[in-house]
């Protein structure tokens, strides 16, 4: 349908409510993560949605203009906060590793069900896989950044960036799952792991603080 076929205030009368962007938006994504790029179509969005077809055409020129928006929304998102983890305030390079491990605990920063889903659309088309391919870079090098700015050499700020980021793209791809407690009984050998330093113990109580973790009483 092209742009001349958008419904008018009249029609809107008469199918009701049209949703909102975000709406739409919404429903897009968790089809995406739930069946793949092939469940994202109009019409099935709006049965599910309860919106007249036509109701799309308020907020999206086309399919593609939604799959474009879907895009932009998780590389800024997902991509986004390894940048701002990386680039936070921390006194040694263990704090900062924390400070980036925290975005793998809260959904509200990073989804791991979209990147997955984002990944599984890339296996289809060439345009999503270079996008997923420069937003894998833009987090290597933020963490690379990272590392460097702790005084690592470049090599070995390299070599431990992708360890890191690799490691959780590892249980993405794996579908891992892992209770919270064991993720956090896990943690500070991932740190020491990953940058050769160990947290201190005033590092993890803000950890677990920012994440809203008791560990269990020693």
């Amino acid at each position: 349908m092209t742009a001349q076929t958008h419904p008018t205030p009249n029609d809107e009368k008469t199918t009701g409510w049209r949703g909102s962007r975000d709406v739409w938006m919404a429903a897009a994504r968790q089809a995406l993560i739930r069946s793949g790029v092939d469940a994202v179509k109009i019409q099935p969005l709006a049965n599910q949605l309860q919106i007249s077809r036509t109701s799309f055409y308020w907020f999206f020129k086309d399919r593609k203009a939604l799959l474009a928006a879907l895009l932009e929304e998780w590389d800024a998102k997902n991509t986004g906060a390894f940048v701002e983890a990386c680039g936070a305030y921390a006194e040694t390079i263990s704090e900062a590793i924390l400070n980036l491990i925290t975005v793998f605990h809260d959904e509200a920063l990073f989804e791991p069900q979209l990147d997955f889903a984002i990944r599984g659309w890339a296996h289809k088309s060439d345009a999503t896989a270079a996008l997923v391919h420069a937003a894998d870079e833009a987090r290597i090098n933020a963490i690379r950044g990272m590392f460097a700015r702790f005084g690592y050499a470049e090599d070995e700020a390299e070599v431990r960036a992708r360890t890191v980021y690799l490691t959780q793209i590892g249980y993405i791809s794996m579908q891992i799952t892992e209770s919270l407690a064991t993720r956090m009984a896990r943690t500070p050998g991932y740190v020491t792991t990953f940058c050769g330093s160990a947290p201190t113990q005033s590092e993890l109580a803000r950890f677990h603080a920012r994440l809203k973790f008791a560990p269990p009483a020693a």
